[in-house]
């Protein structure tokens, strides 16, 4: 009787949790930011995620899995940081600046790190692991990744600047087409949602990233957005990103 009590302890708890604790809507809109390396930690958190899949039954932690989109808001963030932190040189700046976002134009990229009690079926790049990952979104798009790289070493830049890494999870950068072969985006223009799926014999679970309107959750610098990633680039060139 006390093993089912606590369960109902710690399903009442996950419940509560879930319901207290709203996450962010994001908007995957493109053009200048108005970033100060102070404001990396609340990006951060706006563009991460994270969800545990339970087995109540055995009390057994068969995933927890926590990933950051690096989108084009999210990049802009990084970069403003890792700039402030190398003390890099305008130039410097600008350049990294370019080739961050111009990442985002053929891929959709996760920064991504999983705990498990069976270490071994939480590699993904392993034939037996437990899980396929895959992008989806609410208008029925389901997405293979095209490569999973696994972080063997975690270093400084994973340390501090996703702080959720730790020596107890795999961690992975997983990258995903923004188009499929017949041209349509891989997450829809219409999404009112995108996500992660995690799934496999031992069950699935979905991070999801909810979608909302454009406004105070990113600063927008004041002018009109720019027409490539150069032209983004260039318009700090000069200031301290």
């Amino acid at each position: 009787m006390s093993r089912r009590l606590a369960c109902a302890a710690l399903l009442s708890l996950a419940v509560g949790v879930t319901a207290a604790c709203s996450e962010p809507k994001v908007s995957l809109s493109k053009g200048a930011r108005e970033y100060t390396d102070s404001d990396y930690a609340q990006v951060l958190e706006r563009w991460t995620r994270t969800k545990s899949l339970v087995a109540i039954s055995e009390l057994d932690n068969l995933l927890t899995v926590t990933s950051t989109f690096e989108s084009w808001d999210f990049r802009w963030a990084y970069v403003v940081k890792y700039a402030n932190d190398y003390r890099l040189t305008v130039e410097q700046r600008r350049t990294l600046l370019e080739r961050t976002l111009a990442e985002t134009q053929d891929s959709h990229r996760f920064y991504v790190t999983l705990y498990g009690t069976k270490v071994r079926w939480t590699d993904l790049t392993k034939p037996q692991t437990a899980w396929i990952v895959r992008l989806i979104d609410d208008e029925g798009n389901e997405t293979a990744p095209t490569a999973i790289e696994l972080v063997n070493r975690p270093g400084p830049l994973e340390i501090r600047y996703f702080p959720y890494t730790t020596v107890w999870r795999h961690v992975f950068r997983i990258r995903f087409p923004t188009t499929t072969p017949d041209g349509r985006s891989t997450i829809s223009n219409e999404a009112r949602w995108f996500g992660l799926r995690f799934a496999g014999a031992e069950g699935n679970e979905e991070l999801r990233w909810e979608i909302g309107e454009d406004g105070a959750s990113t600063k927008r610098a004041a002018i009109a957005p720019p027409r490539s990633v150069a032209e983004a680039a260039a318009l700090h060139s000069g200031e301290d990103l």
